[in-house]
């Protein structure tokens, strides 16, 4: 518990810390470019890092989502400790992919110890909500937050979470937003000069 709240307050200062000096940094990151093309450059950057905390938006949305449905669920069910597994899913819901299943998991398994018809309907719970979550609340979430087609979404998570597991699951759906831009906003323009 002591290494957990000591990790918790480091985390709290570096992140006051890289926010307080993140604009500092920016610049001197776009210094480094040519000034020619800084002014291109800065843009570009500031768009690529506007959409990637659309995204972290976005997936705290979806995390969101899901633990106030699975604590609906849980209270009608009667799950014990419904209010920490609730939060507990939220955290899980954060990872793209494999989080949804790893909440529904622990959320079955604890419902087991109430009842099988309570596991079983937990289990039946959470297999509907994924496949909506996948298709429907994930894909419509994460277009409207980093301007991106629902099936790209879906394919670059999913390409991101074969190639890296969970890392390249959560870093998929940034990627993809920006490489769309780069080409929207570098190559489009090029070739249409050409």
């Amino acid at each position: 518990i002591f290494n957990g709240a000591f990790g918790a307050i480091i985390i709290i200062i570096l992140s006051l810390y890289f926010m307080a000096s993140m604009s500092s940094f920016k610049r001197w990151i776009y210094s480094l470019v040519a000034a020619s093309r800084r002014d291109k450059f800065s843009d570009l950057a500031e768009q690529i890092s506007d959409s990637i905390g659309r995204y972290v938006m976005g997936q705290v949305s979806i995390g969101a989502i899901g633990s106030t449905l699975a604590f609906i669920m849980m209270s009608i069910v009667g799950v014990p400790y419904a209010l920490v597994l609730a939060m507990i899913a939220f955290v899980f819901g954060l990872i793209p992919l494999v989080g949804s299943i790893s909440s529904a998991i622990l959320i079955t398994l604890v419902a087991l110890s109430v009842s099988p018809t309570a596991a079983i309907i937990a289990g039946i719970y959470f297999l509907v909500y994924m496949q909506v979550e996948a298709y429907l609340i994930s894909p419509r979430i994460m277009s409207h937050a980093v301007n991106v087609p629902g099936a790209v979404v879906v394919v670059a998570a999913l390409a991101g979470g074969a190639l890296l597991g969970v890392l390249g699951a959560h870093v998929a759906i940034p990627v993809a937003a920006s490489i769309l831009l780069i080409l929207r906003e570098v190559y489009k323009p090029y070739q249409d000069a050409r």
